[in-house]
């Protein structure tokens, strides 16, 4: 246990110093200050809008940094022999594995967390402006009305970047995978376009009255083996209820809205996609493990 921590601890660290990780990090809080300074032209749902393309802009940011981490965690060790040297010590290949996955998924979480704190920021002050409150005001009315607004545009937004989290924690397990006989040449475009088909394995279902209806039977079950080895990322897609519902806070003007969503809910959703994630994670790692164990640690096979 105390190797694997020593190394997750490594690659954590050996992520967060990289230097696109701070370069893109710092690219996307001004992508979102930005935005958080634009109109959106939605007569009176800007806030939801932003949450939504802030969200899409966490995603896409922070995957980049994830891929660029996993696909040179194991590969890049390998050939230039630096695998060898760590493998000479009391550590299985397991443990590199899953020790490398983990410390690349807590690098991702932090980056998640900063920008996700950076977006909560940037919702919490263009709010009064997209809905034409005073925020000086002298009526407790209006300022308990913009409080309880707030509050409940910002709780619908960290079970969104957990989700987001999870989506790349996913496909981390996946790079993670690959990595151990593909360069980032290889393992970026193929992670890519498995994050583009689990995006579209959303539409496959339900088989017998979807798009497949009145397929054969082989078609049928085709899919539905595709959709069991891809990621079914629709599991973390939770914005329907998140961004453009309304949250049930209790103690607020939206504790009785008949059709607003229970944070407990959310949060028990939020649990099972993180049940998902965890086995999904578990299923590529041991993809992984099956390719790292014929791995020669010299270098290039040929």
């Amino acid at each position: 246990m105390y190797r694997t921590f020593v190394i997750i601890r490594h690659t954590f660290i050996e992520a967060i110093v990289q230097p696109i990780y701070p370069l893109l990090l710092a690219l996307g809080g001004v992508i979102l200050c930005i935005y958080g300074l634009l109109p959106f032209f939605t007569l009176g749902e800007d806030t939801v809008m932003y949450k939504s393309v802030g969200l899409d802009v966490v995603l896409l940011i922070v995957l980049i940094v994830t891929l660029f981490a996993t696909s040179r965690s194991i590969f890049d060790e390998i050939e230039d022999r630096t695998m060898l040297t760590l493998m000479s010590k009391p550590v299985r290949r397991w443990e590199v594995l899953v020790g490398k996955y983990l410390g690349i998924v807590l690098a991702a979480a932090m980056a998640v967390a900063i920008l996700g704190a950076i977006l909560t920021f940037c919702t919490w002050m263009r709010l009064p402006g997209d809905y034409q409150m005073r925020t000086a005001s002298v009526d407790e009315a209006e300022l308990r009305q913009l409080f309880e607004m707030r509050m409940m545009h910002i709780s619908g937004l960290f079970p969104s970047l957990v989700l987001v989290w999870l989506q790349i924690s996913v496909l981390a397990a996946v790079g993670v995978a690959l990595s151990t006989r593909f360069s980032l040449v290889v393992n970026l475009p193929v992670v890519i376009i498995i994050y583009i088909a689990g995006n579209l394995t959303r539409f496959l279902f339900p088989l017998d009255t979807g798009p497949l209806a009145g397929r054969s039977p082989i078609v049928k079950g085709f899919a539905y083996v595709l959709s069991l080895v891809l990621p079914y990322l629709e599991a973390f897609d939770l914005r329907s209820k998140t961004v453009f519902g309304t949250i049930k806070l209790a103690h607020t003007m939206y504790a009785a809205d008949p059709h607003g969503f229970t944070m407990g809910d959310i949060w028990s959703y939020t649990g099972v996609a993180m049940l998902y994630a965890a086995m999904y994670a578990a299923f590529a790692l041991g993809v992984g493990m099956w390719l790292f164990h014929g791995r020669e640690l010299g270098g290039s096979e040929g």
